[in-house]
This record gives structure tokens, sequence and C-alpha cells, in this order.
């Protein structure tokens, strides 16, 4: 299995552990693969399939920018 590392916020910490006594779960990592799982099924279930993009920012309360200034993450470093 691949192993995924990430930094998070407390308060985002303290949800995952409250998580994780609502579900009696005994990991961070058990919790985090649960909720993800769940959210996706959960996706799948509502529209029949996923798109991840309408995940971006989702974590810090920040949807997709809608007039988005360049095209894709390459044209940032493109030189005009």
């Amino acid at each position: 299995m691949a192993q995924l590392n990430m930094h998070v916020s407390p308060e985002f910490e303290e949800i995952l552990r409250r998580y994780m006594r609502l579900r009696g779960l005994g990991s961070k990592s058990e919790a985090l693969r649960v909720a993800v799982r769940e959210g996706i099924e959960a996706a799948l279930r509502e529209r029949g399939h996923t798109h991840f993009e309408s995940w971006i920012g989702l974590g810090q309360g920040k949807g997709l920018n809608p007039r988005p200034k360049f095209a894709s993450d390459d044209d940032v470093w493109e030189k005009s």
C-alpha cells in the first residue's frame, strides 16, 4: 500500500479525533481511509460519477475558482 503524508491544522486533527471516537476507529489512517471512501461512495450515489477536481479546497472551506487566471498549473510557469 502506498504511503501518504499530510500536514493538518490542529482544528482538523480535533475533528478527526471526534470522528474516530464516533465511528470507533483506532487510528488516524483508518479514519481517513473510511472518510474518503464514504465521501467517494456518497458522490457516486449522488451523481453516478465523481469529478475529484470539485474537491479542491474543500478542506479549507474554499472551492474552485470559477474564473482562474491560468488554464492549467503548467501555464503558471510559462513565460509570456
